[in-house]
């Protein structure tokens, strides 16, 4: 018998090393969902401009087996648009389903288009190749921002112009419409906390963060309100429920030229309230808390859709990255990225960061060093204009 000692030599190395398993580690699959809106642009005087539907899709991709270059997984013809906060869609935590909400609808009257609201919500199967669409709910009118439960048997549907919050059984493939909680004031978005007990609702136009109370599937609303900064578009949560943060728009959706906050709230404190605000720019709007709960994100819009001729327009928007430091929340530093920045999504790892240009039609991709958002270079061509975008829910 020949002796071979390459094997033994590596069996020992293992050994020493503490480790007998020497099968190299496979990427993980992580599935990220863009919704793209091609019905609305803005002329150079920052007027918008309607065009007819039916280009509107939906984009499923995987951004955990090559962080730096995403693969598109399947597309599917959706409608969907960019009013709203960029959260009008989430994935389960076990990446069997989606859910994405249809705001408004363009409609042409005596040959004028105008937008009008809808109450469609689309389920789509994430298991099949490529991914399919297998329902279609009615909830309220003009479903926003939405959130599902850690568990991925609950979700919650902030419905704008019906003033209410949608709530959704999720069993199995099937999703079902249970109740409806009436809110008084128009809401953009809800959001689950980690323990899946409460829930955040921002009460867009009333400037104000909504608690409610979730016991089993019965939520309530006690009426009881946080007051934030001004416009709260956006609301997360830190992985650990100790906070949460929002994306104070300052503008009912739209730059200014005037600098604007994150609201932090204390979640621990009886009652909840906020205990601090950071400065982050001129239209903050998408906001995502990393997977770590050591950072969160802002995405600015700069002016970047506004007048070429205002004051505070820019080409391109930036993100602002925030360190989280038990209940401290500091600004660190700004990276310019493209026009119009809109979805933010994190990486399972809490590493890298991707963010949504509406109007390059592409993501960048950043990355975190330390305490620093740092660019990596690459970018992801999209097939439209992207509105929205959500990972896994996580936390």
């Amino acid at each position: 018998m020949k002796f071979h000692p390459a094997p033994l030599v590596a069996l020992a190395l293992a050994a020493l090393s503490g480790c007998t398993n020497l099968t190299p580690t496979v990427p993980q699959r992580q599935l990220m969902i863009v919704a793209n809106d091609e019905k609305q642009s803005w002329s150079d005087a920052g007027v918008v401009i309607l065009t007819p539907m039916g280009r509107d899709t939906v984009q499923v991709l995987d951004i955990g087996t090559d962080p730096l270059a995403p693969k598109v997984v399947g597309t599917l013809q959706l409608d969907n648009t960019i009013a709203g906060p960029p959260t009008n869609l989430a994935i389960t935590p076990g990446e069997t389903l989606a859910l994405v909400a249809n705001s408004l609808n363009v409609v042409e009257e005596n040959g004028v288009r105008k937008q009008v609201p809808d109450n469609r919500l689309f389920v789509i199967d994430l298991t099949t190749t490529p991914p399919k669409l297998i329902d279609t709910l009615a909830v309220g009118k003009q479903p926003s921002g939405l959130s599902i439960n850690r568990a991925g048997n609950l979700a919650l549907v902030a419905n704008r112009a019906d003033n209410s919050v949608s709530v959704l059984r999720i069993a199995g493939k099937k999703v079902t419409l249970i109740d409806t909680v009436a809110m008084n004031d128009s809401v953009a978005h809800v959001r689950f906390t980690p323990d899946g007990k409460r829930a955040l609702v921002a009460k867009f136009p009333a400037h104000k963060i909504a608690l409610l109370e979730v016991n089993g599937e019965k939520i309530s609303y006690n009426k009881v309100d946080l007051a934030a900064g001004l416009w709260p578009y956006n609301v997360d949560v830190t992985p650990d429920g100790k906070l949460a943060l929002t994306a104070d728009n300052g503008n009912s959706g739209a730059s200014d030229g005037q600098v604007d906050t994150v609201s932090v709230i204390d979640l621990e404190a009886t009652p909840p309230r906020v205990v601090d605000k950071v400065v982050v720019g001129d239209g903050p709007e998408g906001l995502a808390v990393s997977p770590t709960g050591r950072h969160a994100v802002a995405a600015i819009l700069r002016g970047s859709n506004s007048s070429k001729s205002a004051y505070f327009y820019n080409r391109n928007g930036s993100v602002v990255l925030l360190k989280i430091d038990g209940k401290k929340v500091t600004r660190a530093n700004e990276v310019v990225v493209r026009g119009l920045p809109e979805g933010v999504v994190w990486s399972a790892d809490g590493k890298y960061l991707y963010v949504g240009n509406f109007i390059d039609q592409d993501i960048t991709i950043l990355r975190v060093d330390g305490d620093t958002l740092v660019p990596t270079g690459k970018s992801f061509p999209l097939q439209g204009h992207p509105a929205a975008m959500r990972g896994v829910t996580t936390h």
